[in-house]
């Protein structure tokens, strides 16, 4: 019997376009003779628009929007749809705020629907990049020094912050704490960018997060699994321009990705480690993608975890286990199959005291 799955994309987020290119792949690889596929669309304005069942793969992403004046077009309409249906799973494709922050995990955990990825605690903890970074701190992970505040401390201390940020090391880069694919993210070498950054960051979050920059080359790892987690081949990103920003990540292909990536076996083994550590450390589970510096001394230094990596076939992800051995058609499969043991395990919890 087939699978009934929701698709969860789009969303209230930055990162909206990004989660309808990654709903676009997903369904591309998803085989339509082993699974049931309902697309649940969630717009820029928060509205969830309910589509009709698919039966073979998209053609573009427009296929995938839908008119709200011709598709339900809220939560309870979800939770309608789902007691009719009775999905057997909802695989989540939702990137930033509103989706990969635990929101809509929290939703998935309530109706006791399973679901692919990480769980409640670990979205929102991977999410935040200062939380993240304060749990790597007191598991003794070592990463880049870093500052944070929010958009009152900005308001009434600017002075206090920037005397801060400018005792670390320029390069800085500035960062939305609670958002990925670089949305919002600059780099920083004197005051005067700095101001800027920072104004151009709390346009995305009211928590803003300045690291020192690191020289050193940019090594991701993926990591896939509940409570036995393993990694894939390790890859390198070489950005073109200054830094690896949404537009080289997205739009003009100015970044090389180099899979597998030639290091050490003593950095390679620090980064394996460090990734499990970081999996554990976060209560991790289904997928993530760490990355990582290695400077020229090879040291390795933990820079953040990603709970919902890009996952195009040409995303880094994907790539990476490709290159290990495991295709994206059958990536998407050992997902829903790790969410489904999750799921069961839960279902093994007592609730009275009976």
């Amino acid at each position: 019997m087939k699978k009934r799955i929701g698709l969860l994309y789009g969303g209230k987020s930055a990162e909206h376009e990004v989660s309808l290119s990654t709903a676009m792949a997903v369904i591309q690889a998803l085989d339509f003779e082993k699974y049931e596929v309902h697309p649940i669309f969630i717009t820029l304005d928060g509205e969830w628009l309910t589509g009709p069942q698919l039966t073979s793969p998209a053609e573009n992403v427009e296929q995938l929007k839908f008119d709200s004046n011709h598709a339900p077009n809220n939560i309870k309409q979800f939770i309608a749809t789902h007691n009719e249906l009775s999905f057997d799973i909802v695989f989540p494709l939702l990137h930033g705020t509103n989706g990969e922050d635990g929101t809509v995990q929290g939703l998935l955990e309530v109706l006791n629907i399973p679901y692919v990825g990480n769980g409640v605690l670990a979205s929102s903890a991977g999410m935040d990049k200062v939380v993240m970074k304060q749990l790597f701190e007191v598991a003794g992970l070592a990463q880049t020094p870093y500052t944070h505040f929010i958009r009152s401390e900005w308001q009434s201390q600017q002075e206090a912050i920037l005397e801060a940020c400018e005792k670390l090391q320029a390069p800085l880069f500035v960062k939305p704490a609670n958002l990925g694919s670089s949305v919002g993210i600059s780099r920083a070498t004197n005051r005067e960018e700095l101001v800027a950054a920072i104004e151009l960051a709390l346009r995305y979050d009211r928590k803003i997060i300045v690291e020192q920059g690191v020289v050193g080359r940019e090594i991701e790892i993926a990591v896939l699994g509940n409570d036995h987690p393993k990694t894939s081949v390790v890859g390198e990103i070489k950005p073109l321009t200054a830094f690896y920003d949404y537009d080289s990540k997205y739009k003009d292909n100015s970044t090389e990705l180099i899979i597998p990536a030639q290091v050490s076996q003593h950095a390679l083994a620090q980064i394996e480690e460090m990734a499990l550590r970081a999996f554990k450390i976060l209560d991790l589970s289904g997928l993530v993608r760490a990355d990582f510096f290695v400077t020229a001394d090879d040291e390795v230094l933990i820079n953040e975890v990603n709970t919902l990596p890009g996952f195009t076939p040409v995303s880094m992800y994907p790539m990476l286990w490709q290159k290990t051995g495991l295709s994206y058609t059958d990536l998407i499969d050992e997902l829903i199959r790790l969410a489904m043991e999750r799921y069961d395990e839960k279902q093994k919890l007592q609730y009275n005291r009976g």
